[in-house]
């Protein structure tokens, strides 16, 4: 039986990190995750590497003497180059983990670390020796239970085979689609939650993105996905959300949200907000019943123009 908690999550990251300087403001932040409590969104999901360390900051500012209110989520494993243009290494070196969850729950402000996760695996360095270290932080009572993001089914065996892996994160969504191939299947059959980043299209779904309108600071700028042509390509993707949606009397947000939970109910998305008015949109897909053919209509969409990264 999986570890992870409700049927929503809450992606943390924004708050801090990739989504446009400009529009950060911590005071609305920390009040989306009391919200969030407050709607059962207990679960909240960060990194070190976000920001980089900023990220854990704000969240263990946010949930100082609330603690108990929340199931806290973090990673390791990933470390950031240069900020400035997103550019990202990979470390899985047993002696970085062991820093990195000393590090994490310091800015955290906290004893446990509930999930911690391998952000990417590193393939300089020995899978067994990376997850060998994480079990440790297990035995040491610093972590509860372990995660991978973004990891293949061999990656997911091998890791198991170690200290069961309790969760696994990976894009998907409407239009990211291949961890219901294999990875979600393994998840199922291994009892592990399946936590979908980037569950409405980094904001295309939701039809309110207006092509290469974003501000400075954010990645999507130079994203394959969100690049004039391939927006324009992808319009109609959104256009049949948003049928879907009004049909319902919902948000296209609400749809897409729907529609992943849909899939099973080891799927946790993990939407990043930081207001919380899109918090409580996003918590009440938890409620929205897709019909027999509001999901063949959706499952019927077309592939994505766009690679990934």
């Amino acid at each position: 039986m999986t570890v992870v908690p409700g049927r929503i999550g809450l992606g943390c990251m924004g708050m801090t990190w990739a989504y446009g300087q400009a529009e950060r403001d911590e005071a609305e932040s920390i009040r989306v995750i009391h919200r969030a409590a407050e709607l059962g969104v207990t679960l909240l999901d960060t990194a070190d590497m976000y920001g980089p360390y900023t990220n854990e900051e704000l969240v263990g500012r946010a949930i100082a003497g609330r603690r108990e209110d929340y199931f806290v989520a973090t990673k390791c494993g990933l470390v950031v180059e240069d900020a400035a243009e997103y550019v990202i290494g990979k470390n899985g070196r047993p002696e970085h983990v062991r820093a990195s969850v000393d590090g994490s729950l310091k800015r955290l402000g906290i004893d446990v670390i509930d999930l911690y996760q391998l952000h990417r695996v590193d393939p300089e360095v020995p899978l067994e020796e990376t997850w060998g270290a994480m079990a440790s932080l297990v035995e040491a009572g610093k972590v509860r239970a372990l995660g991978m993001s973004e990891a293949s089914v061999d990656e997911l065996e091998r890791a198991h085979a170690i200290h069961p892996v309790a969760s696994l994160q990976s894009e998907a969504s409407l239009w990211t689609r291949d961890a219901f191939a294999d990875v979600v299947p393994w998840c199922v059959e291994h009892g592990a939650a399946f936590l979908p980043f980037a569950p409405l299209g980094r904001g295309f779904l939701t039809g309110a993105l207006a092509p290469q309108k974003f501000p400075s600071g954010d990645f999507r700028k130079n994203n394959p996905r969100f690049q004039p042509e391939a927006m324009d390509a992808n319009q109609a993707l959104v256009e049949r959300v948003q049928a879907v949606a009004a049909r319902r009397e919902a948000t296209a947000a609400q749809v897409a949200l729907a529609w992943l939970l849909a899939q099973g109910s080891n799927v946790v998305p993990i939407p990043g907000t930081k207001k919380v008015s899109r918090l409580e949109e996003n918590a009440a897909a938890a409620s929205l019943q897709l019909s027999a053919e509001d999901l063949a209509e959706l499952d019927a969409l077309p592939e994505a123009v766009g690679s990934r990264y």
